[in-house]
């Protein structure tokens, strides 16, 4: 889980962040980016991808990271308006920046999970399925993930009706069904095809044979 790092630090790294999101495919609600540098020789039992992890353990391991003393990290946001605006792509692209600008410092190589950012300015290694290989991206899946939790808690107080506590915003079969009672809601993905359809239902014609 070190490896990626201890190669960056090998090739002339000093200061190493991870980058990772959370909310890419949910049909409402904000996509999450956050970027993570760990402490010298850091060590953890159960860090990893956050998706592999129940919800108690992303709360008890965000707790623990976040107290944790040269801990650095942040988060940036793009809420629905960007990703109605940009596609989810380029939200995505633009919450990781605004994490990395977020730092206390600023690092000088970025490992990030997935593909290469291009708007990402210093050096970095894209690392697939990285939230599973490296304990810097695997942080900042914690952090991302947690923290649009919380945000989609909060949502859930102000639209009820579709129970966004339970399923995050993503696809559901509650979820869909909710959308198809109630309509799109403001915190909703206009630009999603499912959304999209809610406002806007196929017309089908009818040709006398």
């Amino acid at each position: 889980m070190l490896r990626y790092e201890k190669k960056a630090y090998k090739n002339g790294a000093q200061i190493i962040a991870g980058i990772d999101e959370a909310g890419r495919g949910p049909l409402a609600g904000p996509v999450v980016a956050a970027a993570a540098i760990l402490p010298p020789n850091f060590k953890h039992k159960t860090l990893t991808d956050s998706k592999q992890l129940s919800e108690q353990q992303r709360e008890e391991i965000y707790a623990e990271l976040t107290a944790t003393a040269e801990f650095y990290w942040a988060v940036g946001v793009s809420d629905v308006d960007v990703i109605d605006q940009y596609n989810i792509l380029r939200a995505t692209w633009r919450a990781m920046q605004l994490a990395l600008d977020g730092l206390y410092i600023h690092p000088d190589h970025v490992l990030v999970d997935g593909l290469r950012v291009p708007l990402i300015d210093v050096e970095q290694t894209a690392i697939v399925k990285g939230d599973a290989k490296s304990f810097s991206i695997a942080a900042a899946s914690v952090i991302a993930k947690v923290t649009r939790d919380r945000m989609m808690l909060q949502i859930h107080e102000r639209f009820p009706q579709y129970n966004f506590a339970r399923h995050k915003g993503y696809g559901t079969p509650e979820h869909l069904a909710a959308l198809g009672q109630y309509g799109p809601s403001p915190v909703h993905r206009k630009s999603f095809a499912p959304v999209r359809l809610a406002i806007e239902p196929v017309q089908v014609e009818f040709v006398a044979l």
